[in-house]
């Protein structure tokens, strides 16, 4: 048994041996297949990156090309739209202007109207009725300063063939025709319509 013993220890040894090589065979395999295929991505991304570089000049001036030839349409069809709806504006605030306009003025219209009216009832008079006063008060003032110039006029009295005035029923003469004339300037006028 003991031979047996020692026959299983030297089996169980050899094939421990056995599969032991076979084990570091394997692993040294995948090691070499793991590092082969490392160096082929490595060598993948360098070459990506070469290409890159490469076409990379030519596909940013492309991009760049690309990009100033939309710039322009763009801004054309910008300019555009902007004009029209610039003009759209304008033209709706020129119509709005308009219309305030005239409601402003036909507002001021009517404020003037009624105030016109209020005035009337207290008896103060108009613009025209001013205006009239005021005419004829410059007409009267220009009469006034031809006058002045003017010894006062006296009705043509009849003379007595022999018979003088006293001294002293000269001045009273004189008085009583100065009051006269100034009377006849100072009677309220009518206004002339």
């Amino acid at each position: 048994m003991a031979k047996l013993k020692k026959s299983a220890r030297n089996k169980s040894a050899a094939a421990a041996n056995g599969s032991s090589a076979e084990l570091q065979a394997r692993a040294q395999q995948l090691s070499h297949s793991l590092v082969e295929s490392a160096q082929q991505i490595w060598m993948a991304g360098v070459g990506a990156f070469n290409r890159a570089q490469g076409e990379g000049s030519k596909l940013f001036e492309a991009l760049v090309s690309e990009g100033m030839s939309i710039e322009k349409q763009t801004r054309k069809l910008a300019t555009g739209r902007v004009d029209a709806v610039r003009d759209a504006v304008e033209d709706r605030v020129a119509g709005a202007r308009a219309r305030a306009t005239d409601s402003w003025d036909r507002l001021e219209k009517v404020f003037e109207d009624r105030v016109q009216r209020a005035l009337n009832k207290l008896g103060i008079p108009g613009r025209e009725e001013v205006a009239g006063l005021t005419a004829r008060i410059d007409a009267l003032t220009a009469q006034i300063r031809r006058n002045e110039g003017k010894p006062a006029s006296r009705p043509a009295a009849k003379k007595a063939p022999t018979a003088k005035k006293s001294a002293a029923a000269k001045p009273a003469a004189k008085k009583a025709a100065a009051r006269k004339s100034l009377q006849k300037a100072a009677r309220p006028v009518s206004p002339r319509a």
